[in-house]
C-alpha cells in the first residue's frame, strides 16, 4: 500500500486538479455527444409498403412470397449456393436459416409509407389510411412480437410511418398525417415500444428541430416522457452531406436532434439523382454512395445514432435467370455494405428476403469460430496469433450480438465458443455497464 508514496514524482497535486477543472466541460460535452451504442437490437433491413397497402396480412405476404420465390428458384442448399456462391460447409446451415427465418419472421422492420411510396391524395383519403396505419400497427404489437429463438407474434421488432418530409409544398399535410398516426395508437392503447418514425427528405438542421418540436409538443399533449418518441433522419440531398457553408450538415442534424435520432438512413435514388447519376448508374456501390455513407458514418460514430444503406431496385421476378441475376446483385450489395459496417438496408420486394438473409447468415457464421476465438483468448489473457485490444473486443462482441439478434448464430454456440453469456457480450460492447463477473 504505501509503495505509491516512494515512487517520486514532479508535479503537484494542484497541477492536475487543475486540468482535470480546465477539461470538465469537455468531459461532460463527450458523454452528452458520444454516449455510443444504445444496446438495442437493429434490424437487418427496413420493409416499406404504401399506406394504402398494408394490411394486417402484409407481414405474413411477404414471408410467403419470399418461400415460394425461394422454393421455385432455389429449392434446396446446393442451389442456393449455386447462385449466391455460398461456401459448401455454409450452405445447408444459412438455407435452413434462412427457410426458417422466412416462416418465423419475415421482417424485421416495416415502415409503412405516406411519402414517395404513397404520393399525394386528397386529404380525406389519407387521413383514413393513416387512422387505418395506426389501428392494424396497435392491433399487431398486441399480437406480440417474435424473437430469432422464438415463434409467433404478428409484429416486426419495429414498425412505424414515413411521413412526408418538412418541405413547403408538403409539410402540412406530413405533420397531419404523424398526429393522426400517433393519436390513433395513443387512443388504442399507448406507444409501443417498437415504434419506429422516419423524416425523410432532410436539407437543412432547421427541419430537424421543427420535427424535435413538433414530438414535444405531441408529448405535452399526452402526458408522455419528454424525449419519448425518437425518429430516424433520411439522407437523400446532397445538402444533407455538404452545407452550404462547407460543414458537414448529417453531423449538425445529429446535433439539432436533441438525442431523438435513432438512425440515418441513405436514400440511393434522390440521393443519386441529386448528384446528377443517371438513372442507369444509380446504386449502392457508386462512388457518390460511398462518400455520402462515408460522412454518415463518421457523423455518427459513438453517438448512438445508427446506420442504414439504402436499396437497390433491380427486383427478383420473371423467369429463373432474371430472378437468379437480381438475386447474385443483391447479396453482393448486402454483403459490401456488411463489410462496410453497414448493418441494415432497404428491401423492395419479397423476392429480396431470401438474399437478404443469406447474406446476413453467411456474413455471421463464417467469421464465426475465428471471432469467437479471438475474444475468448482476449478475455483469458491467453494470446494467440493476434494481439486484441479492447476496441477490438468490442468490436468482436457486437459482431456476435448482431448474429444472435437476427438469428445467424445461436447463444448455445456462441457460449460454447467463447465461454460467454449474452449479458458477458453485452458488458463487453458497452450495452451494459457492469463489470464481468
Amino acid at each position: 500500500m504505501g509503495q505509491q508514496e516512494t515512487v517520486a514524482t514532479s508535479l503537484a497535486d494542484t497541477v492536475r486538479e487543475g486540468i482535470g477543472a480546465a477539461l470538465a466541460e469537455v468531459d461532460a460535452d463527450l458523454a452528452r455527444r458520444y454516449p455510443g451504442d444504445p444496446g438495442t437490437r437493429q434490424p437487418v433491413h427496413t420493409v416499406y409498403v404504401p399506406g394504402d397497402v398494408f394490411a394486417a396480412d402484409t407481414l405474413r405476404s411477404w414471408g410467403d412470397q419470399a418461400l415460394a420465390a425461394l422454393d421455385e428458384h432455389a429449392p434446396d442448399a446446393d442451389a442456393l449456393a449455386a447462385v449466391l456462391g455460398l461456401p459448401d460447409e455454409l450452405a445447408a446451415d444459412v438455407h435452413d436459416r434462412v427457410r426458417a427465418k422466412l416462416t418465423r419472421e419475415p421482417v424485421e422492420d416495416l415502415r409503412i409509407d405516406f411519402e414517395d411510396g404513397y404520393g399525394p391524395r386528397p386529404d380525406a383519403e389519407e387521413d383514413e389510411a393513416a387512422a387505418r396505419a395506426a389501428a392494424l400497427v396497435a392491433e399487431a404489437f398486441r399480437g406480440g412480437t417474435s424473437r430469432p429463438e422464438a415463434g409467433g407474434g404478428t409484429a416486426a421488432p419495429y414498425m412505424g410511418i414515413r411521413m412526408k418530409c418538412m418541405e413547403a409544398a408538403v409539410r402540412d399535410r406530413g405533420i397531419r398525417t404523424l398526429d393522426i398516426f400517433l393519436t390513433g395508437l395513443m387512443a388504442a392503447g399507448g406507444l409501443p415500444d417498437g415504434l419506429v418514425l422516419t423524416l425523410p427528405k432532410v436539407t437543412y438542421a432547421e427541419q430537424v428541430t421543427a420535427m424535435v418540436r413538433l414530438l414535444e409538443a405531441f408529448e405535452k399533449a399526452h402526458g408522455l416522457e419528454s424525449g419519448r418518441i425518437g425518429f430516424e433522419i433520411q439522407i437523400e440531398t446532397t445538402q444533407a452531406i455538404l452545407g452550404a457553408d462547407g460543414r458537414a450538415t448529417v453531423a449538425r442534424m445529429i446535433e439539432a436532434a436533441e438525442g431523438r435520432a435513432t438512425s440515418l438512413h441513405y436514400g440511393t435514388f434522390d440521393y443519386s439523382a441529386s448528384c446528377g447519376v443517371s438513372a442507369a448508374h444509380q446504386s449502392l456501390d457508386h462512388p457518390v454512395a460511398d462518400h455520402a455513407k462515408a460522412v454518415m458514418q463518421v457523423a455518427a460514430a459513438g453517438t448512438g445514432v445508427r446506420l442504414s444503406d439504402g436499396s437497390t431496385n433491380v427486383l427478383p421476378v420473371g423467369p429463373t435467370a432474371q430472378v437468379h441475376d437480381a438475386w447474385r446483385l443483391h447479396h453482393g450489395l448486402v454483403r459490401r455494405s456488411l463489410a462496410r459496417a453497414y448493418y441494415q438496408g432497404w428491401d423492395m420486394h419479397p423476392g429480396h428476403l431470401p438474399t437478404r438473409y443469406a447474406a446476413v447468415y453467411a456474413f455471421y457464421r463464417e467469421g464465426l469460430e475465428q471471432a469467437a476465438a479471438r475474444l475468448a483468448a482476449y478475455v483469458a489473457k491467453a494470446g494467440g496469433d493476434v494481439m486484441d485490444e479492447p476496441a477490438t473486443a468490442k468490436a468482436l462482441s457486437g459482431y456476435l450480438l448482431r448474429g444472435l439478434d437476427c438469428g445467424a448464430v445461436d447463444s448455445a454456440e456462441v457460449t460454447r465458443l467463447t465461454g460467454l453469456s449474452r449479458g458477458e457480450l453485452e458488458v463487453l460492447t458497452g450495452r451494459r455497464s457492469a463489470a464481468l463477473g
